[in-house]
């Protein structure tokens, strides 16, 4: 059994061939396309976030209005760049989404991917500190969120308040219980993976991951969270972590999937160059008629490792083609393969 959801970035562009035309499209389709997979048994809805882009970007006030339009399915990100967020007033925004949705943020963070511009976080007032590195910086930045999403006091109150103070040290309001065991660390690394599991977060492995023995992709990420687990159960942690993967998976099954997905020749992995040092490997995607798409999803190690599965959809051909996308995997695939 595993939780599927999707993973829009939230892509828009003025052309007359996309269904998202400007950034509202985008943000109200986002959440269109939310209720639509609740409706249809989805457990998910996952957003992507880039700055200085055509896409989604600030992703609290879309979280929110997603909690306020659904009532079941999860709300989460996948991933925020914590080398732009001042992690105390995230805490503060993640607090008030999470309790306006009931508690059903799961918050996917990260160091974050090459961005649009060259060092944008320094357009957003942040530096490294002398001899760190930016990913260095991101991941400090989410060890000072997790230890303040804990709710623990650490503000000394003013004595002479403009509203009365309970007793002790203050903490960061609205504070919403729970929400620190439903953070997940974006890991690219076999290295992050196990820190990330350390300091006690779910894990989030994408389509992209450091080539770091030149193995297939999904052998490469189902090794990455075996290395992940292994670090949880030494870390001592007394819950159950999750771990979720994404794919780019359509199930051919009327003239318009064929259209869109239907190509000839295999799929493969592809590997590149993040930036000059870190060489990437890429993971294929899926495209075929139901019987031989469930074949092919036999064989994926990464996804038989995971319990939950993020569908990446392209969200610019539209809300009712994008909920199509969505029912065919519910529908003709998963039920095959005992995801349901």
């Amino acid at each position: 059994m595993k939780k599927i959801g999707f993973l829009s970035f939230g892509h828009w562009t003025p052309s007359p061939q996309s269904q998202t035309r400007s950034a509202g499209d985008a943000l109200l389709q986002s959440i269109d396309l939310a209720v639509a997979a609740e409706q249809l048994g989805a457990d998910g809805a996952y957003f992507r976030v880039h700055h200085f882009a055509r896409q989604l970007a600030s992703p609290f006030p879309l979280l929110a209005a997603v909690g306020a339009r659904t009532k079941s399915i999860e709300i989460g990100t996948a991933v925020i760049d914590m080398r732009y967020e001042n992690p105390l007033y995230m805490v503060e925004d993640a607090g008030a989404a999470d309790l306006i949705s009931g508690g059903r943020v799961q918050l996917g963070i990260s160091r974050g991917s090459p961005e649009q511009v060259i060092d944008g976080w320094r357009y957003f007032g942040y530096q490294p500190q002398e001899g760190m590195t930016d990913a260095e910086m991101g991941r400090r930045h989410a060890e000072a969120f997790l230890d303040a999403l804990k709710g623990d006091g650490f503000a000394q109150p003013n004595p002479r308040p403009m509203f009365p103070n309970p007793p002790g040290l203050l903490r960061l309001e609205p504070h919403s219980a729970g929400l620190g065991e439903r953070i997940w660390w974006g890991a690219s690394s076999n290295a992050t993976a196990v820190w990330a599991a350390k300091l006690g977060m779910n894990l989030q492995s994408s389509t992209l991951k450091n080539d770091e023995t030149g193995e297939p992709f999904h052998v490469q990420q189902a090794a990455q969270i075996r290395a992940y687990r292994e670090a949880w159960k030494e870390a001592g942690h007394s819950r159950t972590p999750r771990v979720s993967v994404s794919r780019s998976i359509f199930a051919l099954v009327d003239d318009r999937d064929r259209a869109y997905f239907g190509r000839s020749g295999k799929e493969q992995d592809s590997v590149g160059y993040i930036d000059e040092e870190t060489r990437a490997i890429f993971g294929r995607s899926y495209a075929a008629e139901p019987d031989e798409l469930v074949r092919q999803l036999e064989g994926d190690a990464a996804i038989a490792e995971a319990d939950t599965l993020l569908l990446t959809v392209p969200n610019q051909l539209g809300v009712d083609y994008n909920a199509h996308v969505i029912e065919a995997i519910l529908k003709y695939v998963a039920p095959a393969l005992g995801w349901r």
